[in-house]
């Protein structure tokens, strides 16, 4: 597996919860700033029901708007093999995300469907993902911990990503934390054992998180070989499918502080960050 660091900027995630519609022209400038500050990849926008996420009904035409310079890769995250068939229309974007939960009742809630038929989404969507020359992104929803009272420990994670990887070919699964109750002892065991078991898989780090927890959260997993790590500026966002108040989304600033202390390269232009940080204050409430 590649050891570079790899950032992920996540404004879909960062807008997605909100009630107020942002408007196209807003997403649009906002994501064309974040595209000159380096990232590998931008996680943008979604092609999902606009009945179950408004703010996302104008990802099409957010796209359309966007000023790409061939460093920075687009993300959409999907829901079912009809959005997949949507996103892979655009030669624009690399990755479709899709979430797939170890908890079935979060399955449910996310996707309205159960495990096992979101398994079967997973193999359609990657097929259809292979025959476009895209790569499928598959994030473990409640990857570190189950709120629901469902069985949960390390060696479910395992499993799943064994399966993931040896009977669909998925070579980037992203933990996610979707309701913000990983602790260090669980970002430790987690890419500690997962990332020896399955060497050809690139793990990520998806956290929500308090921002007094941020830099301790992520050098765990850094220490522990996670190299991939999704953020969004000042935690704006959360899913709004976890739970009623949205836990905020690992702060971007919070990481490359981390990575600045260690001595890390990043590859982000901090002047254009800056612009970034600044930029959001005009799109987010609060």
């Amino acid at each position: 597996m590649e050891n570079r660091l790899k950032l992920v900027e996540c404004p879909r995630d960062a807008m997605q919860g909100l009630h107020d519609f942002i408007d196209t022209e807003t997403k649009v400038n906002y994501i064309n700033q974040l595209l000159l500050c380096g990232f590998d990849t931008i996680d943008f926008g979604s092609f999902v029901s606009p009945k179950a996420i408004p703010q996302m009904r104008d990802t099409a035409d957010v796209l359309k708007g966007l000023q790409l310079n061939g460093q920075t890769k687009l993300l959409a995250i999907v829901a079912n093999e009809r959005g997949a068939e949507e996103a892979l229309c655009f030669d624009e974007i690399a990755y479709l995300g899709y979430p797939f939960s170890v908890s079935e009742i979060f399955q449910q809630r996310n996707t309205n469907t159960s495990i096992g038929e979101s398994l079967k989404r997973v193999e359609v969507i990657q097929n259809l993902c292979v025959s476009k020359g895209k790569e499928l992104v598959v994030y473990l929803s409640m990857g570190f911990g189950n709120p629901y009272g469902e069985d949960w420990n390390a060696e479910l994670i395992l499993k799943w990503s064994s399966r993931l990887y040896n009977e669909m070919g998925i070579k980037i699964l992203a933990l996610s934390d979707t309701i913000g109750c990983a602790s260090l002892e669980n970002v430790k065991y987690l890419f500690s054992n997962l990332i020896p078991e399955l060497p050809e898989v690139e793990f990520g780090a998806h956290l929500h998180t308090r921002p007094e927890k941020a830099k301790d959260l992520v050098k765990a997993a850094y220490l522990n070989g996670c190299r991939r790590f999704d953020g969004a500026i000042k935690g704006f966002g959360g899913c709004p499918m976890a739970k009623d108040d949205l836990t905020g989304n690992m702060p971007t600033e919070r990481m490359l502080e981390f990575f600045s202390e260690e001595g890390i390269e990043t590859g982000i232009n901090k002047n254009e960050f800056s612009e970034a940080m600044a930029l959001s204050l005009t799109v987010f409430p609060g």
